[in-house]
């Protein structure tokens, strides 16, 4: 494994390094598609503060985007996250 390797799986961890991120994704992997609204329970933040995670997400090729009519509802698209997130938040 190479120096590359690492700062990968380094950025990945970066990227869910936050309680909000956790939630969201955490979400997707448990229920499937969500758009922004449905977000705005976890960890009880704005709007505007989940869509800034969502964009970080997307940044990082955790989630992608897909919209349907004026709404843009997101997935986890990132396997080893979803493999991640159910062992790291199982009960």
């Amino acid at each position: 494994m190479n120096k590359e390797f690492y700062i990968e799986k380094a950025n990945l961890l970066k990227a869910l390094s936050n309680p909000v991120r956790l939630c969201i994704i955490n979400r997707l992997c448990q229920e499937g598609e969500k758009n922004v609204t449905d977000f705005v329970n976890c960890m009880e933040v704005s709007q505007s503060a989940i869509s800034q995670h969502l964009a970080i997400l997307r940044n990082y090729g955790i989630i992608s985007g897909e919209k349907i009519g004026n709404k843009i509802y997101y997935s986890c698209v990132n396997q080893e996250v979803r493999n991640l997130i159910t062992m790291l938040l199982k009960e």
